[in-house]
């Protein structure tokens, strides 16, 4: 059976209570998982103070929690994920503004330690800002720009996950990094 029919059986059998399709699944979903979050900490250089590692379980632990969430595939539960790294970042970031200075520091060693800019925190929260007006305006660009940029899914992945066609996908994307562009700019 190929990998996306896989997991997406894994889903639905964990949506239903099969706690065994869970073992099976999250070796399946770590690699994509921390993909996602490599991606995302490489675009928001957030560095020493989060790794790949604890953003993966992070958003681990909070997808295990969706137990509300009726999987349809595998682009859907990735959909999710892209939404849950997002908000772990935001948390991470506000977080971040909001401790004194030196307050609860982590020891690193020089070697783990990675370029950090206060200023990406506060990107971070402009984009969040500006995409929460988005989706006040055309929720379906707000929702492409998330799975795009948080969730690296490509515009076929994110036609499936929003059932619209790629042509349209790509269309409104251009269209909201423009939008993106003037709100941030």
């Amino acid at each position: 059976m190929p990998q996306n029919l896989e997991i997406t059986e894994l889903l639905r059998r964990w949506t239903a209570g099969e706690k065994a399709a869970l073992d099976e699944l999250v070796p399946l979903v770590e690699r994509e998982l921390r993909k996602i979050a490599r991606r995302a900490l490489r675009e928001e250089r957030l560095g020493p103070t989060l790794q790949t590692t604890e953003l993966v379980n992070e958003a681990y632990l909070r997808l295990v929690d969706q137990t509300r969430s009726q999987w349809q595939n595998r682009a859907h539960f990735f959909a999710i994920a892209a939404q849950i790294v997002r908000r772990v970042l935001l948390d991470h970031a506000r977080n971040r503004n909001r401790a004194k200075r030196g307050a609860g520091a982590n020891h690193l060693s020089l070697s783990s330690v990675t370029v950090v800019s206060p200023q990406k925190s506060q990107e971070l929260i402009a984009l969040d800002e500006a995409l929460t007006r988005l989706a006040e305006v055309d929720r379906l660009k707000s929702q492409i720009v998330e799975l795009r940029y948080f969730g690296g899914l490509s515009l076929e992945e994110t036609a499936e996950v929003l059932n619209v066609a790629p042509v349209t996908i790509s269309r409104h994307w251009h269209l909201a990094k423009e939008w993106l562009k003037r709100e941030l700019g």
